[in-house]
């Protein structure tokens, strides 16, 4: 499966998902002016994303290898928490099949803000996330 790179800028994030490589980030800032126009494409490679996974097309996930999405977020606003959920959700569809997956949601020690963001998140999507403070 290829690449799916955006590139960063002053309101949108960086989005690196890399199956080669097992790298599957997002970072910086989500604010966009138009979410729809970020996020949209984003939803639709994770949708093929997870099928090819699920029909084992692609690369395999293990317990010792499992799927690991890490989202580094500075800032973001309420609408681009609904296409985090979006992105969320869609991965739920490796639990009936067994593969392991895991959210990682790092967060600047020193804003719980953010940490309670992720928590509120998490339990929206009944997935549990592992939280991961960023030292100052």
């Amino acid at each position: 499966m290829q690449k799916l790179y955006i590139s960063p800028t002053p309101t949108t994030p960086e989005i690196n998902f890399s199956p080669e490589e097992n790298i599957f980030i997002i970072s910086g800032t989500s604010a966009p002016e138009d979410v729809r126009e970020v996020y949209y494409p984003v939803i639709e490679w994770l949708k093929k994303f997870t099928d090819s996974i699920i029909e084992g097309s692609t690369v395999r996930f293990s317990p010792d290898n499992p799927f690991i999405l890490k989202i580094d977020l500075e800032y973001f606003n309420s609408s681009s928490a609904k296409f985090l959920y979006d992105i969320f959700f869609e991965l739920r569809r490796f639990n009936p099949a067994g593969i392991p997956f895991s959210v990682h949601w790092y967060y600047d020690e020193d804003d719980i803000d953010m940490k309670e963001a992720g928590y509120d998140i998490s339990l929206l999507v009944e997935t549990e996330f592992v939280y991961i403070p960023k030292i100052s």
